[in-house]
Order: structure tokens, then sequence, then C-alpha cells
């Protein structure tokens, strides 16, 4: 769904043509699939949408119908959905944008076309509002839709898509935003929906706005390479391809180089340089297989020949075909050591099997192969989502970080006594299972017997485990078991089981803090319970309540104080602005405090942040990722009106991009002294001096001011930790570069 637009009358010839051939493409592409052919419905939606968008432009200046044509597009040649989504797609900003209704559409192309356009308008503006609870009820109403028909959420898939690759023409804070719920909420449900490609696109756009040196030196680097890796993959597949054409199969060989993205994570989260990306492509093998009974035998033959012929890493064969991902995915994957002495990674699949990788097994699922199909994983997957829908959290962002647990898992495979086969996410536990088989079996689960052998309930397990519960009347859950809980559905059912025993001291909470206000004339609404919320560091209501009945925390003179100063301020606010009705007098409030705050700052130009000599600052650093000048850095407005600063990739960060989008702003960096905390971890094989060395080259030469440093060998390997004080990234990289010159050091890294 698109902002900015802006009426325009007419549009020129050229531009005519331009709409036309656009629709062709979707048309023609549509001609040649097979899907039954309905060219005229087709043809007289994208008549009624254009007459329909008749003088709106994008905020590029393009004409509004050139989005929803490549919807379309995407919707029927990427996703691979037929004539009813591509009506739907070219439908559907039609009902949020102009006169006609829901109504209108369903008298004019029928009720399946006019339910789906329902959906995509009730999920319309983008899953996430200026407030958490808006955004955390509209994702509720996207995943509800999932499970009605799963056809509204992959063309807001592509909307979303088309969205994304048309973002520079966007204000930067937006891009931010945009981005920042992309790489959060979208890319996850692409990925879990088996729209591969998709979601590998979206995590590169996102990455590209928010990091774009790092996009651009990575892409330069991949290209720099490419002929290497080509010479390098040659070599390997010879032997293989001579191997396969021998058995007589009909294939395709082909390397697939990791994505921008996926290798600037690795280099992120290994600590290590692009040099040191080994694994940068994967080969895959596609094969024709007209009969699926034999793909699995195929599969292993290949494997076999491939292994006749390279040494196989023993911990690294993943079959993924007599165990389908919850997506649907299925393949062969193996590694071997290459001629060059590199791990390979070789994935086997069928035609059919890629087709569903690639384009997903959503569509193929339901709508490809017909309505008849068996119930499927995507199918149970949807109703664990449901169950998580049923109780949601109260706080928003708890809601969205739960529903993540399920959407972006790698999965292991358990069994039951029985025999009965569980997925669950990896790091799951036996209180997990417990949780999973039902509430009542997790909240009295006292053990588990794994592979016959008695364990806590807090044991991990592996791919492949016997998993036994063991159960008492006498336990009740505990709020420490949320750390043994890696699925969302065992959260979920924790905290809702919880939240009934504490039910009486909630009660009692809300009754003290009810008294407190009346006695101290304070406003009962949402801008006090958040102030003091605040003020105790409580994440939700419930909590605050929680904690006052249980007698934890006490309402004092300090807070009588803060609410009352905070209620004048909001006061004189109130005054000028015009209330709609009485309902809407909280939400007035809300906007009140907040435009007072974040009133002086122009969040559509690039925020400066300056660092004088004297310490002066118009903004504070974020606690939880440390950033210092010349990091990559967003500007978050906190409900002080203070300018908070995080690294981009700063996991809280990416929860505020999500959720705060109208509060981010695009920043730059003017500081002209001070000096900050830097934390840097240098790793190599010992050797008498090399700790002398270090320090003098630190302390001496770079006259840095040492402020932590600790240092560990054992079997002839040493592991540093220093901290040191610096005045920018820039400090820190010649830091890294000269230790990295001392005989011995294998590696340095910031962390």
């Amino acid at each position: 769904m698109e902002t900015g637009k802006k009426n325009n009358n007419f549009t020129t010839e050229a531009e005519d043509r331009m709409i036309d051939e656009a629709f062709r493409e979707v048309l023609n592409g549509y001609l040649q699939s097979n899907h039954r052919k309905k060219a005229e419905i087709i043809e007289r939606a994208f008549a009624f949408a254009k007459e329909a968008h008749k003088g709106v432009r994008r905020r590029s200046g393009e004409p509004y119908i050139l989005h929803p044509i490549a919807v379309a597009k995407i919707a029927s040649q990427e996703i691979g959905l037929g004539s009813t989504s591509i009506c739907a797609a070219l439908l559907h900003d039609v009902v949020e944008d102009t006169e006609y209704t829901v109504e209108d559409i369903e008298q004019n192309f029928g009720k399946k076309i006019a339910q789906l356009v329902e959906g995509l308008t009730k999920i319309s503006g983008g899953i996430f509002g200026d407030k958490a609870s808006a955004q955390a009820e509209n994702f509720r109403k996207l995943l509800l839709t999932m499970s009605e028909d799963i056809r509204v959420v992959l063309i807001k898939m592509a909307d979303r898509l088309h969205n994304m690759r048309t973002l520079g023409s966007m204000a930067p804070n937006k891009q931010y935003k945009i981005a920042g719920e992309t790489l959060y909420i979208y890319a996850p449900l692409a990925h879990r929906l088996g729209l591969f490609e998709i979601k590998t696109e979206l995590e590169n756009l996102s990455f590209k706005y928010e990091h774009p040196d790092a996009f651009k030196r990575i892409s330069e680097k991949i290209e720099a390479t490419a002929a290497q890796r080509e010479a390098i993959y040659s070599n390997f597949a010879a032997p293989v391809i001579e191997k396969l054409d021998a058995m007589g199969l009909k294939y395709k060989a082909k390397a697939r180089v990791k994505s921008v993205y996926s290798i600037w994570n690795k280099m992120e989260s290994k600590h290590i340089p692009f040099e040191e990306v080994y694994d940068l492509y994967a080969a895959r093998i596609v094969f024709e297989c007209d009969d699926p009974s034999k793909e699995k035998g195929i599969c292993w033959q290949i494997y076999s020949a491939i292994t006749d012929i390279y040494r196989l890493h023993p911990d690294r064969t993943r079959d993924w075909i007599s165990n389908p991902k919850a997506n649907g995915y299925q393949a062969l994957h193996l590694t071997v050591m290459g001629p060059d002495g590199n791990w390979i990674e070789v994935q086997i699949r069928s035609k059919r099997m890629d087709e569903i990788a690639e384009k997903g097994f959503a569509a193929h699922w339901k709508y490809k192969v017909g309505e008849g199909d068996e119930e499927s994983e995507l199918n149970v997957w949807l109703h664990t989502i449901k169950d998580i829908l049923d109780d949601p959290e109260p706080n928003a962002l708890d809601f969205l970080d739960t529903l993540k647990l399920n959407l972006f898992a790698s999965e292991i495979v358990v069994f039951t006594p029985k025999g009965e086969l569980l997925t669950l996410p990896v790091d799951a536990t036996v209180l997990d299972v417990a949780f999973n088989l039902h509430t009542q079996i997790g909240c009295h689960c006292i053990a588990g017997k794994v592979n016959h052998k008695l364990v806590p309930l807090s044991q991990r397990l592996n791919s492949g485990d016997q998993v036994e519960v063991l159960t008492s009347q006498s336990q009740n859950p505990k709020p420490e078991w949320i750390d043994f809980l890696a699925t969302a559905k065992g959260k979920t059912r924790l905290r809702a089981s919880l939240r009934k025993l504490q039910q009486p001291a909630i009660a009692m909470g809300r009754e003290i803090f009810a008294k407190f206000l009346k006695e101290n004339d304070i406003p009962d609404n949402n801008v006090t319970i958040t102030k003091v919320m605040g003020l105790f560091k409580a994440t939700s209501r419930e909590e605050l309540y929680y904690q006052l009945g249980n007698q934890e925390i006490v309402l004092n003179d300090y807070v009588v104080k803060t609410l009352k100063r905070q209620h004048s301020a909001t006061q004189r606010l109130l005054g000028m602005i015009w209330r709609r009705n009485k309902d809407r007098q909280e939400e007035v409030a809300d906007e009140a405090v907040a435009q007072e705050k974040i009133g002086n700052i122009n969040r559509k130009e690039t925020y400066v942040l300056k660092y004088t000599e004297t310490g002066e600052t118009n903004f504070r650093f974020s606690d939880c990722c440390n950033p210092i000048p010349g990091d990559d850095v967003l500007g978050f407005i906190d409900d002080d009106g203070e300018v908070v600063v995080h690294s981009l990739d700063c996991p809280r960060a990416n929860a505020l991009k999500a959720s705060f989008g109208p509060r981010l702003l695009s920043t730059r960096w003017d500081v002209t002294g001070g000096k900050f905390l830097a934390h840097i971890r240098i790793e190599g094989i010992d050797r008498h001096g090399i700790l002398h060395e270090l320090i003098s080259l630190i302390s001496s030469h770079l006259a840095l001011d040492i402020r932590a440093l600790d240092i560990r060998a054992e079997k002839e390997v040493f592991l540093c930790d220093l901290s040191v004080m610096v005045s920018d990234v820039e400090w820190v990289n010649s830091l890294c570069a000269k230790v990295k010159k001392i005989p011995g050091v294998q590696k340095v890294a910031r962390v």
C-alpha cells in the first residue's frame, strides 16, 4: 500500500503507452502459465483500476496505476498465482483510496475477488501503525487472514516487494522504518511461506537502504571475485558432471552465490573479513523426473556419485526429503571437501522440489495443484499461529517477538514415546514438548526422559531424540521457565498460565493504583500508566499491577510530583486540540504529549549528531549497543523528546524500526572531540612477549587509553578482550589493522 500520493488530472500519451505495455507484460506472462485462461476478467480489472486511480501519482511522480500492475506481475510471475489473485492485486488499493466499495468490487468481479480485496484493505497502510497497540492488532489481522485465504498474504508480500524495489523515492526516515519492518517481519514471513527468492531480495533491499556503504563494498568484492569463483566451481563440477552424464540423467548443475545480506551477516556474527567467508556459494543440482515416487531414490544416487569423488563432511548432511521443512521445502544437502581444500555445500533437488523452493509452497500447495490437496505442514503451522492469536501478548513488542520465534526458526525433529513426529525449533527443550502437547502437561511438567534417560525440563533437544514428559499435579508454572522455552506456542501458553496464577495480586494492584490516582487527583489514562510503567521499568500493565499487589514497589510522593508535572504540560496542549468524541480522548492525550516532545525536530531532514570538545551533545548513546562516531546509526526520539542513537543492526533498533516509524531520524555525525568506549577481541597463537607487544603498541605508539584488558591462554592459543577509549570508528579500524601485523595474531575485530 502506498503513501505520498498526489493528484494530477491527466497522463501523457507516452505514459498511457507505458501503462498499457506494463499491463501486457502481466497478461502475456499469465497466458504462458499453466493456469486456466481467464484473460477477460483480468482485462476488466485493469480497466476498472486504471479508471479508479486516474490522475493519481506515486511519490516518484509516475502514474499510480503502475504500482498495482507491478504487484500483479510479481504475484503472477514470481509467486505463481492465478487470475483471481491477479485481479485482486490490480484492485488492491481501489477500496482504500477511491470512492468504490467492496460491494462495487463484488458486483463487478464476484465474491472471491471481493473477499481478497477486502482482506487486503483490512491490513492496509502497512502492518505497523504509529502506535504499538495498533501495530500488533494489524499484524494479528494479517495472520488471521492467512488461515482464511493465504492468497491475501501472498499478494501483500508482492505489494511489499514492489514498495521495497521503489523505496529510493522516500525520505530517509521513512526508508529506515520500511526497511526495518521488512527485515523484522516480512522477510521471516516470506521464509516461512517458502518464498526464498523474495525473502532474499527483501533482505538485500533492506540491507541496501540501512547500510548503503557496506552493501556497495560487499557487492563490489563479489563482482571482483566472480572469475576466481567460476574457476573453482568449474574445477569442482567437472568430475561430478562426467559422472551424472554417465548415469543418463537430465539435469542442470550451477553455482548459487550467497546473498550480499547473508555474507554480511556471517562477517558480523563470526567477526571475520570478506576474504574469510569461504562458503560464498553452494553448488545446486536440479534433475528432471516425471514420477514423484522416484525422486528420493535419484537424490541418493546423485549423493552416492558425489561422495565417490569427494570426501564427505560427516556432520553436515541434511535430509529434507524424508522430513520436509514446515514450509514445504524438500532437498538433500551434503557438504564435501572441494579440490581447493574448502568445504562446498551441494543441494540436490528434483525440478518439482526446486519450483516449490523458489516460488513458495503456499502457492503450489493449494492454488496450483487444486483444492483437494491433503493438509500440509503449512496448515499445521497456521493452526499454531491461531493458537498464539487466541491469547495475544498484552505488550505489542512481546507479541511480535513471540511470533518471530516461530517465523524464522531452524527446525529439529523429535519423537514421542509412541513414535509420533514433532517439528520444533532448534534449542527446543523438554518443556517445549510438554507445552506443545497440551497447556496442562506443560504447567505440571517436572522432568523428562530423552532416549530413556532422565533429564531436567530445561534439557535442550537434538534431532532424532525420543522424548517422554513426566508430570506432577503438585507442580505449578514458574516465571523463570520462560528462559527454558524456544517455541512461540510454549511462551504464549506459559504466560497465559502465569497470568491466571497472578490474577489475585494483579487485581489487588489495580485497586491500589486506581485508589492512588483518585486520592491524588491524577487522571487515569494511557499517558499516566505509561509514565508509571517507565518509572518502575515495568514492561506491561499486568507486570506493574502485579508488583504493586505483591508489594514489590510502592507509589510515593516522587511519583505524584512526576505525574502532576506531566499532567499540567499535557493539559495546556489538550486545550488546543479538537476532540471528535469521548472515546478518542486518551488517544488525543498521547498525541499531544508526543507532539510536545518531538515537535522541535524536523524528522524529514537528516539530524546532525553534534558532540563538542566540552562534552555538549544533542543526543545520547543507547546502552544496548554502544555505538561510536562513524558507525551506521539511526536516531530515535524517546518519550522525553531526547534523540537516542542506536547502531542500525542493534536488535532493539530493529524492534523500534518496526514499531515506531514516525519517531525515527536519519542521522549524520559532526563530532569535534570526545572519547568513546570500544570493545575489541584479539585471537592468535600464544608466544613469549606477545602481551608486552600488544600493550606497548596500544598505550605507547597509539597513545590510547586502556580501560579493561582480559587475556587468556590455553594450549598455545590466546584470546584477548580489550576495552579502549577512541575518538571514532576510524581509530578502531586503524588499531585493528596495526594489531593484526603483530606476529602470531590471527584475528582482530570490534565486538
